[in-house]
Formats: structure tokens, sequence, C-alpha cells
């Protein structure tokens, strides 16, 4: 059956055509076959500064996302972000969690949250999950050590519920430990099987 919507896929590695780029290029392959709109963006070609943690974007109530007082690329990607249908949220492991490149655009979405001052704890502005997400994720590590052992997951969870987003399913490649590897076929073929059940009606 033909899906209609768009998917947009967000690469946190830092290598182009890396086992994270090809796995969320193979999931956005195969999402794309039954009909969809897809785009991939790089973080790294994206300019994102670090959050200061002023907390301005946080002041506001309401379920409309704070807008940050840094001007980059952020309130651009994140409109994108917004307006998807279904995503695709992909990070290597680095030193037990999401790398630095990731970890950077993940605080500078702290805008979803509510946190006036004097304030306890932050709140999800916008609870309601009317997405779709796959996560992906590579470790050097086996992939069950990695998923249970690192912060990784949690974190690609977390970001996935602020773009309102229930994960449907989880790409995991462990054993990265060469520096040329391709993505293996078995991970391949559950990328397929992801990216279809990703769209599907």
């Amino acid at each position: 059956m033909t899906s209609h919507g768009r998917v947009i896929g967000i690469v946190g590695s830092y290598r182009k055509q890396g086992i994270v780029d090809s796995a969320v290029s193979e999931i956005l392959r195969a999402a794309e076959q039954q009909g969809v709109e897809t785009k991939k963006i790089y973080l790294l070609d994206r300019h994102i500064e670090f959050c200061t943690n002023c907390r301005t974007c946080m002041q506001e109530p309401g379920e409309a996302r704070g807008k940050c007082v840094l001007e980059d690329d952020l309130e651009g990607l994140l409109t994108e972000i917004e307006q998807a249908d279904y995503l695709v949220i992909g990070a290597p492991v680095n030193f037990s969690n999401v790398n630095a490149l990731t970890r950077r655009f993940m605080e500078r979405c702290v805008g979803f949250a509510y946190w006036p001052w004097e304030s306890p704890a932050p709140k999800i502005r916008k609870r309601a999950k009317n997405k779709r997400a796959v996560l992906v994720s590579a470790s050097g590590a086996p992939a069950w050590m990695s998923r249970y052992f690192t912060g990784t997951l949690g974190a690609l969870k977390k970001m996935a519920t602020l773009f309102g987003a229930k994960p449907v399913g989880v790409l995991w490649v462990g054993l990265v430990n060469r520096e040329h590897m391709e993505l293996p076929q078995k991970s391949s073929l559950k990328a397929r099987v992801l990216g279809r059940k990703l769209v599907a009606n």
C-alpha cells in the first residue's frame, strides 16, 4: 500500500557513508519505495552553537516550542523536523553515550520543554506523540552490551520524545571495530524492514 508524508533522517555521525549514515540511508530508501518523500540531514553540515543554558527558550508557557536567542541553523532545522511525519534519528556511541555532535544538538532542543525559573523540574510541552521514529546507533562493543550499558539509547529516545515521536524500532549495529566497514547484510535487511514499518498505514 502506498504511503504519504515526509521522512526526515537525522545523521549525528562524524563519518559520512559510515555505518550510521549507511543505515539511515537504507531506512530512508525503503520508506521512499512506499511512496513517501525523504530527506537526510547531516548535523555535521549545520551550524549549531553550544547551548549556554540561559533557559530563555523555556520560560514562556504553552505547547509551542520556545525560540532560542542564538542565531544559527537551529531554528530552520527544528522547523523541518516539526513538519515531518516520520523521523529516523541516528548517532554513534562515543564514550558510553551519543557523540558530542549529537549531544550539542540535543541540548539545543530544550525549548521543547517548559521550565520557568524557581520551578523544580521541566515539563515536555507537547506530550502527544503524533509521529513515528526509528532509532539508529552503532558501537565498537557488541550491540546488546551497548544498548543496555550506555546512555545512547536513552538519549535517542529522549530526542524522539521531544519531537513528539514514538519509536517503532531500533537498528543497532555492534562490533564496528574496524576503520573501514560496510553495513552488514543482516543490518541492511533489518533497515529495509524498519523503513517499511515506519511509514506503514
